[in-house]
Parts: C-alpha cells; sequence; structure tokens
C-alpha cells in the first residue's frame, strides 16, 4: 500500500475556488463560478456551472474552452446571463451573453470596445442594464498627482451606465433590433455599484469622481429616475463600500456605511455600519448600531434584508428585519460562507460554504450539491484549530494553528509564523488557496513544521475597536501580537525556540519586514510583496489615502509617525536572513519597497535573495508563478531552519 502524503504544492493550487453563486428565483437552477488550474496552458481557467435541482446534477455552462463568470438569472428563471471574453488572444474583453436553460447557445449581446464590469437584469425581464467604459469624448476625469517631487496629470476613463432591449423570437433570443440606451455620462461620475428597483423606473448607484483608487473616499449614492433622466445625489456624508440595493417596493435602499461623517477617515481607520435610507420621507435609521461587525446588504426580500457579515473566524448569513432582528441563517461555529443568493420570496437560499478543515461546497437550502472535499480522499491533512493569547498590552488576539496528524504535544516543532494581508483581514482555519496562495502549509507540515496564522489587531471580525487598535502602531503592535503568539507556543513546550521563521504578503510582508529589521527573534524569514518604508511608499501606491487613515497624516506634516513604523528605520539590527519576492507591475505595493530593503540587508551583509516577477501585479494569474512562490519558501525555511540543501533554489521555473 503506498504511503500517505499530504497534498502537494501542485494539489493546493488545484484546489478550486467556487464563487458568484446565484440561485434563480423559482428556487429550481443554482448558477456558480469555479475557478480551477491548467497547468498545460498555464493559466487560471474560469468556468460558470449549473445545478438543476430537477435532475439534481451540475454541468459546465460553456465549453472548456470559452471562459465565463458573473452568472445572474432571469427575472422568470427561463435565462441566464453571464460574462464570456470575447476578441482576439491578446486583447480579449468581457461581453453579455444570454442563454436559454434548454438552449445550446449563448448569444452575445454586447459588443463594448473596453468590455462590460457587471450587469443586472431590468426586474420587468425587458433588458438588462450593464456598467461600461463610457463612450463620450468628455468622460475623461482629470487629476494632478503628485509623484517623488513634481506634479503629473493623470486622465482616468470614467464608465457609465446603459440600458440593453431584447427581441424575443420564439423564445430564443436574436442579436438584431437591439436598442441600447446610455443612462448616465461618465463625466466625473464612475460607477462602482448599483441596483434597480422592482418596477424598472429607478436605479440607485453608488459612484466616485473617478476609478482611480485615491478617490475612494469621495463616493456618494445617487438616484436615477429612468424615464425623466434626472440624477439626484443623495444628502449622505458618509464612506460607503460593499453593494447597495432597493427595498421590494421601492421606497428604500440599504447599504454599508461609515460610522462617522467622511472626512473624518481621510487621518482615522474606517468603521462602518448597515444604513437604511427611506427615499419618501428623506429618513436614516442604522437598524445594526449594536452589531459590531461590518455587515454586507446581498439582497432585500420579502422577508427580510440578506445580509453577509464576519464574526471572528467565520463568515455568517442572516436576514434582517427592519427592527433591527437578525435571524442567522447560518451557524457561527467556524464555517465560512463565501457568498450567498437568495430568491426574491425569501424561501429558497444557496451558499458557498467551507467548514473548518475543508475547501468549499455549494448548498442549496442547506443540501450540499457539489463534492470538491474529494481531493483530499486518500490524502493526508493537517488540523487547523482557533488558538488565543495575549499580547503584551493585554490585548487578547487569536490565530489559526496548523498541526500534523500524528501530533505529539509533548515534542517541540519548528514554527513558521505567516502573516495575512490587508491589515482589515484575517486567517481562517479552511483550506483555499484563495487566502493563501503563495505559502504551501501542507507542504510546510509534511518537513515536520508546525504553523501560526496570527489575527494581529487590526483583523477584521473582532469588531470596530479591534480594527482600529493599530491606529498609528503598525508593524510595532502587530510585531508584539505575533512574538507573543510565538512565545506562546513555547510556553506550552510545543514549539522550538530556536527554529522560527516568519513569511507574509502584501501588509503581512510589511509586518515580516518589520520583524527582520526590528527584530533577531527569528531563523528565516520572507517578505513577499511587502511595504518597507512608508514614506517613499506614500508616493509611490495607488491608495495614498489608506496609509493617512492608519497613520494620521501625511509624511510632510508627521515624519515622525512613518519613521516609526517603517521597517526600514531598523535597518543597522537587520541580521535574519531574509527572501523578498515582488511583483514588478504592482500599483498597490510598488517594487520599490523590495528594492530599499534589499540594498539595506545587501550592505549590511545579511543573507538575502530578491526574486522578480516579471509581469505580475499584485498576485499572479499564472499557476506555475504560484508554483514558484511556494516552492522558493518552501526552500529557504527547509535550508536556514532545517538545514537542508539550496541548491536548487536559482533554477526555479518562471523567475527573473
Amino acid at each position: 500500500m503506498d504511503k500517505k502524503t499530504y497534498l502537494s504544492i501542485e494539489d493546493i493550487i488545484s484546489l478550486p475556488t467556487l464563487s458568484g453563486t446565484n440561485i434563480s428565483d423559482d428556487g429550481k437552477n443554482v448558477a456558480f463560478v469555479k475557478k480551477t488550474a491548467n497547468w498545460q496552458d498555464n493559466k487560471y481557467r474560469i468556468h460558470v456551472w449549473i445545478y438543476e435541482k430537477v435532475k439534481g446534477q451540475c454541468y459546465p455552462l460553456t465549453s472548456s474552452d470559452i471562459d465565463s463568470t458573473y452568472p445572474i438569472w432571469s427575472p422568470d428563471s427561463r435565462d441566464i446571463a453571464y460574462l464570456s471574453p470575447v476578441g482576439e488572444s491578446d486583447n480579449k474583453r468581457n461581453q453579455i451573453f444570454v442563454k436559454s436553460v434548454n438552449g445550446n447557445t449563448g448569444i452575445q449581446m454586447t459588443d463594448v470596445k473596453e468590455g462590460v464590469s457587471k450587469f443586472k437584469w431590468d426586474p420587468t425581464g425587458k433588458g438588462i442594464f450593464y456598467v461600461a467604459q463610457s463612450k463620450d469624448s468628455e468622460a475623461l476625469t482629470k487629476r494632478k498627482e503628485l509623484y517623488g517631487d513634481f506634479h503629473i496629470v493623470k486622465e482616468y476613463q470614467n464608465n457609465s451606465l446603459y440600458y440593453i432591449e431584447k427581441e424575443m423570437q420564439n423564445d430564443t433570443y436574436e442579436h438584431k433590433n437591439l436598442v441600447i440606451y446610455q443612462l448616465t455620462d461618465g463625466k466625473d461620475f464612475h460607477i462602482h455599484e448599483f441596483d434597480i428597483s422592482s418596477d424598472g423606473k429607478k436605479v440607485v448607484l453608488m459612484a466616485s469622481p473617478s476609478p482611480n483608487m485615491a478617490d475612494f473616499i469621495n463616493g456618494d449614492l445617487y438616484i436615477l429616475d429612468i424615464k425623466s433622466g434626472e440624477l439626484k445625489k443623495m444628502d449622505i456624508d458618509k464612506l460607503l463600500g460593499g453593494s447597495v440595493c432597493f427595498s421590494p417596493d421601492g421606497s428604500k435602499i440599504c447599504y454599508s456605511a461609515s460610522i462617522n461623517e467622511k472626512d473624518r477617515y481621510k487621518t482615522h481607520i474606517q468603521d462602518s455600519t448597515l444604513e437604511i435610507y427611506d427615499l419618501t420621507i428623506g429618513k436614516l435609521i442604522q437598524p445594526l448600531t449594536d452589531f459590531d461587525s461590518t455587515v454586507v446588504p446581498l439582497r432585500w426580500t420579502d422577508k427580510g434584508i440578506l445580509i453577509r457579515w464576519q464574526h471572528k473566524t467565520s463568515y455568517v448569513i442572516g436576514l434582517l428585519s427592519e427592527d433591527g432582528t437578525v435571524e442567522i441563517l447560518s451557524e457561527i461555529d467556524g464555517s465560512f460562507i463565501m457568498d450567498a443568493s437568495i430568491t426574491r420570496d425569501g424561501n429558497h437560499i444557496a451558499y458557498n460554504l467551507a467548514l473548518p478543515n475543508e475547501t468549499f461546497e455549494l448548498y442549496l437550502d442547506k443540501r450540499k450539491i457539489t463534492n470538491e472535499n474529494s481531493i483530499f480522499k486518500g490524502k493526508l491533512k493537517s488540523k487547523r484549530e482557533i488558538i488565543s493569547w495575549q499580547s503584551s498590552d493585554g490585548v487578547e488576539i487569536e490565530g489559526v494553528l496548523s498541526t500534523p496528524v500524528n501530533f505529539d504535544t509533548n515534542k517541540k516543532y519548528p514554527l513558521l509564523v505567516v502573516n495575512h494581508g490587508g491589515p482589515a483581514w484575517a486567517s481562517f482555519p479552511i483550506f483555499s488557496d484563495c487566502f493563501n496562495g503563495k505559502y504551501p502549509i501542507e507542504q510546510f507540515i509534511e518537513k515536520g513544521f508546525i504553523v501560526l496564522e496570527p489575527n494581529y489587531r487590526g483583523s477584521s471580525g473582532y469588531g470596530n475597536e479591534f480594527l482600529k487598535a493599530n491606529y498609528r502602531k503598525m508593524g510595532i503592535a502587530n510585531y508584539d501580537d505575533v512574538i507573543s503568539g510565538v512565545d506562546k507556543l513555547i510556553d506550552r513546550g510545543i514549539a522550538d525556540i530556536d527554529r522560527v521563521g516568519v513569511m507574509g504578503w502584501s501588509y503581512g510582508g510589511s509586518i515580516s519586514a518589520f520583524c527582520s529589521t526590528y527584530s533577531s527573534r527569528f531563523n528565516a524569514i520572507s517578505v513577499g510583496g511587502g511595504i518597507t518604508n512608508w514614506s517613499s511608499h506614500y508616493v509611490n501606491t495607488d491608495i495614498p489615502y489608506f496609509i493617512r487613515m492608519h497613520l494620521g497624516n501625511d509624511p510632510w506634516n508627521d515624519p515622525e509617525i512613518y519613521l516609526k513604523t517603517s521597517p526600514m528605520t531598523y535597518i543597522k539590527s537587520a541580521c535574519t536572513p531574509t527572501l523578498i519576492q515582488h511583483g514588478d507591475m504592482d500599483a498597490r505595493v510598488p517594487i520599490t519597497n523590495a528594492y530599499e530593503l534589499y540594498r539595506g540587508l545587501t550592505d549590511l551583509e545579511v543573507d538575502t535573495e530578491l526574486i522578480v516577477f516579471k509581469g505580475m501585479a499584485y498576485s499572479s494569474d499564472q499557476p506555475g508563478i504560484n508554483v514558484a512562490i511556494m516552492k522558493q519558501n518552501l526552500m529557504w525555511f527547509s535550508h536556514y531552519i532545517l538545514g537542508e540543501s539550496m541548491e536548487d533554489f536559482t533554477v526555479l521555473p518562471l523567475i527573473d
């Protein structure tokens, strides 16, 4: 009999990701998106799948060589619309297709040069609303931006809302006699989210002056009257996020908004709640002020508003009544609901859910209808559990501890710490590469490590105060949270104090860089796409407002806080072997961060390697690159902590 092994790196990357769940309003069919790795083409493939309740089976909507995503059922549940890329191989753009449940071929409904970003059916079934780049030449928004020591003027192409009427002929769609209307112009108006009233007469839009991320804080809500074309800005001075939805009678809207007025968040970390606005009387209520979590409305049904929120390491759904009572539809037990869809009458629901120590499955009315966890059959699997400890200042911290099948509490194991990005995100006790596509936890476990993923202060799911607890303390407070977790495991006698490593990507990479320069407690470190100098990062990133939110000011008016929280400030103390990985096209965390850390470490003769992934932005769309990233980390920590050879490190594929 073959000896059982843990999932390989290729197995981990091949874990299917389920998303985009959408249930038909008759409750009989569910569409969802499955992302898989195509190793032959070195690409991720994305396909819409259909589950028919009557037949009790799942099947792909399109052929294997045609990607598809964003499935939405028509109001009468007879047809499904979706996005699929069209064009030359190097210039494909998403267009809307519509297909009958019983039809064989999808009919292309749009032919937009820059593609469609999102769409929704007209609730009356007469057509489709969609968002695409504006056709207006005046839709260019100009912004003066600071780059280094000089200003440049950048132009941003805004989008617009369109409506396309469909033509029905013999119960099939015909791509002719289609009429397209442009409902908004793109001048200083870029749409992020929208919803349509049930009578199809009004649209609520969440829009900002431009697609520039720096304009995120300037977003507002608008009501569009379809017949008159009047676009009215709502009197809501809040920072907006998530989705927005109409009540069934069209008299109210529901959305996520900041607790305080938006100006506050120019220099403070955002906290948010859920708001309901009555359009007829102009009254605003916050039904969940005692609900200490960021809540996202998904759909307003006849039975209430379907909402989704994070509770520690769970993502939960429930039905909210206007009086503020919530009927919980999923258990708060560590399970994670990725997304959910509910029928208009509120009688049927579908969602993607991962239980602790499992990957995602699709559920319809609480019945599991997929079998994605079969990938673990015949394999060993680490155990992931939630542990807690106190940081140096008494703040309680949780984390996910992964241990081997034959875990021995009387044995000391080498310990690896994996810091999640964000900071407003978290680690969860489930299996999915959509949360960790860079670090091979199962392979670490097979090598003999145990792995800790701390939910340091600033992580989401633990309430607004915890979310804001590292305000003006970034890196410093996070380091205390991490090292106190390490000490907790050492004190329990299961972690070896002389064999500890730390890694992370994005903000997790920033914490790891802080560990590299601020501490001598670690034996090896990996910094992935991490911020190393907040001052230089401020003038290069596409989200400078994020830094002001967390540090309370810009680097010109408060240089001290930028110095205090930057890993580079402590570079002369660095002594730990450090692997640096970065994509050269990353706009969120520009590669100058990596160059700065690498130069400092090499000047100080600290063992370091810089790996630059050509053409890669914040993350990679090529499975092979993610294999390379994982293998580099596996080799790095196996060498510096376990003493294994590094002979093959520099010849890994797909790196520069």
